[in-house]
């Protein structure tokens, strides 16, 4: 390989993982029509198509998507070869791409994000908030965060805190409409605020465990005047009196606090296990993630 070729190949990862010129762009510092240059002057160099070019979307060619995945493991040793070295200096150091949703966004990053800056300098977070299932490896991110264990194959799950809990909560204006439900089945009777995935577009059924085995999670088909895909949204509307809230409970910690939500149903919310950073399983993993793995852990209290 010709070593004037290889900002030309970090270009061409770079657009088929945005799958856009300008968003490519936006995250390397140059123009859009220099990386579509770039591009062009790598094709005829290998003499072979890597994309399909619309008016409205950038694809991989066969050829390309061939090309891409000889392409990305032999980039990513010499990442590696770069992070060794920062780790003999012991100072992480690079862009950390991960994947999260907006919950653990808030939940575990946001209040810490500025100790973490001032501790870790030379770390740029790059972060994807995405509520449905990344593929880490295929789209170039170095971890996502998610609920649950249920990782893909040949991917390693690291817990970066304990279970989490599930709350029902509706505001003290609601409840003086309307009659607290004693059961899930007294939901058919209520305003829920539902979810809808981004991702799949799908409605999340609410989950309940039995009082007297929790082991047995069942799920409800609720109804309400409000769908959203933002839980923030969600909250505020449920701050307003406009339906009942299924969401974890450290998320509504200061609203159950002061009393602007009120429990219900605590009987029949389970527990699930809690978030997990999940990345490509690899025989030594980068100090830069090494360091924000130990960083969330430290916040969360795990030992």
């Amino acid at each position: 390989m010709d070593p004037a070729q290889l900002p030309a190949l970090m270009a061409f990862t770079c657009v088929a993982r945005h799958g856009s010129f300008t968003h490519a762009a936006a995250e390397t510092g140059v123009t859009a029509s220099a990386l579509s240059q770039s591009i062009r002057s790598l094709e005829t160099q290998l003499n072979v198509r890597l994309f399909n070019r619309t008016t409205r979307r950038v694809a991989l060619t066969e050829a390309g998507a061939q090309f891409l995945a000889r392409v990305l493991p032999a980039l990513g040793e010499l990442q590696a070869a770069f992070e060794a070295l920062d780790e003999t200096r012991d100072q992480p150091a690079g862009t950390l791409r991960i994947n999260l949703p907006r919950v653990a966004s808030e939940l575990l990053v946001l209040p810490h994000l500025a100790e973490f800056t001032r501790r870790y300098p030379q770390i740029r977070l790059d972060l994807t908030l995405d509520d449905g299932f990344a593929d880490v490896v295929g789209e170039g991110f170095d971890a996502g965060i998610r609920l649950g264990e249920r990782v893909a194959q040949d991917m390693v799950a690291v817990p970066l805190g304990g279970d989490i809990h599930i709350v029902v909560a509706g505001s003290p204006d609601y409840f003086e409409r309307y009659p607290a439900p004693a059961t899930p089945a007294d939901l058919a009777a209520h305003d829920c605020l539902r979810y809808r995935f981004s991702t799949s577009g799908g409605i999340y059924r609410w989950e309940f465990a039995q009082p007297d085995d929790p082991s047995r999670v069942f799920e409800v088909e609720t109804r309400g005047s409000l769908v959203t895909n933002d839980l923030r949204t969600m909250v505020q509307a449920a701050e307003q009196g406009v339906g009942l809230l299924h969401v974890i409970d450290d998320y509504v910690s200061e609203q159950l606090e002061d009393g602007r939500l009120v429990r219900v149903l605590d009987a029949w919310c389970p527990s699930f296990p809690g978030f997990y950073l999940y990345t490509a399983s690899r025989v030594q993993m980068p100090f830069k993630l090494r360091a924000l793995i130990d960083f969330l852990r430290e916040k969360r209290g795990v030992s």
